[in-house]
């Protein structure tokens, strides 16, 4: 069996050196798998790879976030894995019976997958089945900007498998999709990847969805591509629930055509270093974006949100509100961009970043940036970090509620804003349910 530990020369203070920084990326292209129909990609992205370290807190992306605990895990390959109904059964959502794919330790589980009676022409499959019915498919793999970030490259790298989802002109899908990915192997590195693609007139919920069945260490690199034709709609909700123990950085790419709209609500709950890049390019006129985003995070754990809104053409439309809520001695970061060209005359983009620390010890960097050449547009950003207000816990006090009740309640409506925005019912509720039980 193959490993990978990158952990083999130290500093006087005990991090990892620029040694190890380097070596380590080469050391996961080696647990790649060798059979792929997409070869030549992935030795272009292998070759981005292979001469670049590690990102460390000197480079200005990830200046916050320390990944050098990453580096001591000891990786391996994983083992195909067999799972049964009642071991994910609890993840499964009663909106979804029939419109589900799962991939276990980023392997398709056919078994697990339910793809019947879907409309006319909408296919909910992997890779290997999407190329036989619909060879374009080939044209949108790792074909959006943001492809040479260095974990999007190695994923890409490692490309073997994928979600598809492909929504044809003009089909209506009432139901949620939903990809769930099941992690189950401690000291793995997981890879997993989904393309969606929406053409014109169509519309679609999408729910990604990441869980685990233990509490082990494990790294989770995961992209999704979602391309949005003319007047087209995607309501999307990704969840990370993944071990507290486990690293996970994620990349959502999105590219958004005339008159499409998409909307995110990205939650974040597990990981003991989870990172999103949410990246949405506006490519044509009238797009509307929506980005809402909430973590919570407690003991020594970080979780990052990294987003940008890229508007190109006029009356672009673009919201954003991320909240984190962490207790302990957790470090959330928020580095939100929205960028306005002199082109995208006419665009309204605002954005939000709400910080609410629970404990003396608990951090938070946030920075919304607005980067503006446009000289007609309505923009606006702004930024809180704040504990809970004393007279908000009294005035609930002077109602009967103990003090601690009242801490907890106003925490869960502080949540409960983001959670609302998920379309589907079942999945908002657990959620819900979820904060209530971390913090009432």
């Amino acid at each position: 069996m193959v490993e990978v530990s990158a952990v083999s020369e130290v500093g006087n203070a005990g991090t990892v050196t620029s040694v190890d920084r380097a070596s380590y990326f080469n050391g996961l292209l080696n647990l790649r798998s060798t059979n792929s129909p997409f070869q030549e990609i992935r030795d272009r992205a292998a070759a981005n790879v292979h001469d670049r370290s590690i990102p460390s807190i000197r480079d200005e992306e990830w200046r916050f976030t320390d990944v050098s605990h990453l580096l001591t895990l000891t990786l391996k390959a994983v083992e195909p894995a067999r799972l049964g109904f009642p071991q994910i059964e609890a993840f499964l959502l009663p909106e979804a019976t029939n419109s589900r794919l799962v991939f276990v330790d980023g392997i398709f589980a056919p078994d697990l997958s339910a793809i019947d009676n879907l409309p006319d022409g909408v296919m909910i499959t992997h890779l290997e089945t999407a190329l036989e019915l619909i060879p374009t498919v080939k044209d949108y793999i790792a074909n959006l900007p943001g492809e040479d970030e260095v974990f999007t490259a190695l994923n890409t790298a490692s490309l073997n498998d994928s979600a598809i989802v492909f929504i044809p002109k003009n089909q209506d899908v009432e139901v949620p999709i939903h990809l769930l990915f099941v992690s189950t192997q401690a000291g793995t590195i997981v890879q997993p990847r989904a393309l969606v693609i929406a053409e014109t007139g169509s519309r679609v919920t999408l729910i990604e969805d990441y869980v685990s069945l233990n509490e082990d260490a494990y790294f989770t690199n995961a992209v999704t591509e979602i391309a949005i034709a003319e007047n087209a709609e995607v309501r999307h909700t990704r969840v990370q629930r993944d071990s507290t123990a486990a690293f996970h950085i994620g990349k959502t790419a999105v590219s958004q055509a005339r008159d499409s709209r998409y909307s995110c609500t990205a939650i974040h709950l597990g990981g003991r270093l989870s990172r999103h890049n949410l990246e949405v390019y506006q490519t044509g006129e009238q797009t509307e974006t929506t980005m809402n985003g909430l973590t919570v995070i407690d003991g020594d754990r970080v979780g990052d949100t990294h987003s940008l809104l890229s508007l190109s053409k006029p009356y672009g439309v673009g919201n954003q509100v991320n909240k984190t809520i962490v207790s302990d001695r957790a470090h959330a970061i928020f580095n939100g961009k929205v960028f306005v060209p002199q082109a995208a005359q006419q665009t309204d983009a605002r954005q939000l970043s709400r910080n609410l620390l629970l404990s003396p010890k608990s951090r938070v960097d946030t920075k919304p940036q607005l980067e503006i050449v446009a000289d007609n547009v309505k923009c606006a950003h702004g930024a809180t970090v704040s504990q809970l207000e004393d007279d908000e816990v009294f005035y609930l006090q002077s109602r009967g509620i103990d003090q601690d009740s009242a801490r907890k309640l106003l925490t869960y409506a502080f949540a409960i804003e983001v959670i609302d925005q998920i379309p589907v019912s079942t999945l908002r509720d657990r959620l819900s349910a979820f904060i209530r039980s971390q913090h009432t």
